[in-house]
């Protein structure tokens, strides 16, 4: 899948009805506006593709009929975390590895909690195309980790005073990407359903400010989320204007896979351009080979 970057252009040639079927199919037309017009293109990734209830064949078979290049990943971290399937030690995730090799696919994994690190060695991690994390794990009450998008969640960590949990939250994600050498923050501006309605309420411009600083700081791109339909439009506008780089992901399992829309609308709407994409970096410049940990 390949998409015209520049709306002014592709507006001239086309409808705007013909450019929104663009942005939410497959893109042969948007190729072909390119191709004549002469003007850059770049290539969507889906960087947030689970395995789950599929296999890599079904994936690469969605993959090729969506026109998207996807990047696998898959939960990493001591055993402590809770997944049907967990890499928690080199030679799972050499094992991980070498089914992906030689495939159509980027390699990634989704990393759990702030220990994750200790479970490979940097050599096996730098075999990886990139890490995503994100910040839906809290510490609770007495330290322990928490699923913020579980019921139990309300028990263990305080909400009372929303705004008070807002502060602490923004933190976490600060002291997150300080922490952990990781390439994508994933789920960016997520909130606990009962806060969602007023999301505007919660993420403040101080608020996104400071996540986009951390992100920018450490090198980290800030992930449009088709799954979440997050973070909104100001959220983007302001990570744009500040130089941060973005990447897509549909958090897909079989068979959602690939499926973009929400990041391919806001990608229409900021004017994207390849330069503001994340692409996984060089051997020697990923996260986990160029960060302290």
């Amino acid at each position: 899948m390949t998409i015209a970057i520049s709306r002014r252009r592709f507006l001239s040639r086309a409808a705007t009805a013909s450019l929104a079927a663009a942005f939410s199919s497959p893109l042969t037309s948007a190729r072909a506006a390119a191709q004549r017009s002469g003007e850059a293109e770049f290539h969507a990734v889906d960087f947030h593709v689970h395995l789950d209830n599929s296999t890599l064949d079904k994936a690469l078979e969605l993959s090729r009929e969506r026109g998207i290049k996807f990047g696998i990943v898959e939960h990493a971290g001591t055993k402590e975390n809770q997944y049907p399937t967990l890499l928690s030690n080199d030679e799972e995730m050499r094992r991980y590895l070498a089914m992906l090799e030689g495939k159509h696919v980027f390699k990634g994994i989704q990393a759990e909690w702030t220990d994750w690190m200790t479970c490979f060695s940097r050599e096996t991690l730098a075999q990886l195309d990139y890490v995503l994390t994100d910040a839906m794990t809290f510490p609770g009450k007495d330290g322990q980790r928490v699923k913020l998008w579980t019921q139990e969640a309300a028990q263990l960590v305080d909400m009372s005073d929303k705004q008070a949990f807002m502060d602490r939250f923004v933190d976490w994600h600060t002291q997150i990407m300080a922490r952990e050498p990781f390439d994508i923050l994933a789920n960016v501006s997520w909130l606990p359903a009962s806060m969602l309605e007023q999301w505007e309420l919660y993420w403040t411009p101080p608020r996104m400010k400071k996540v986009i600083n951390a992100a920018l700081e450490y090198g980290i791109a800030l992930e449009i989320s088709s799954s979440y339909k997050l973070p909104r439009l100001p959220f983007l506008t302001l990570a744009k204007a500040a130089g941060v780089k973005f990447s897509f992901g549909s958090n897909g399992r079989y068979p959602n896979m690939g499926k973009l829309d929400y990041s391919l609308q806001m990608a229409k709407e900021l004017d994207l351009k390849p330069a503001d994409m994340f692409a996984p970096a060089p051997d020697g410049r990923k996260a986990v080979q160029r960060r302290k940990y």
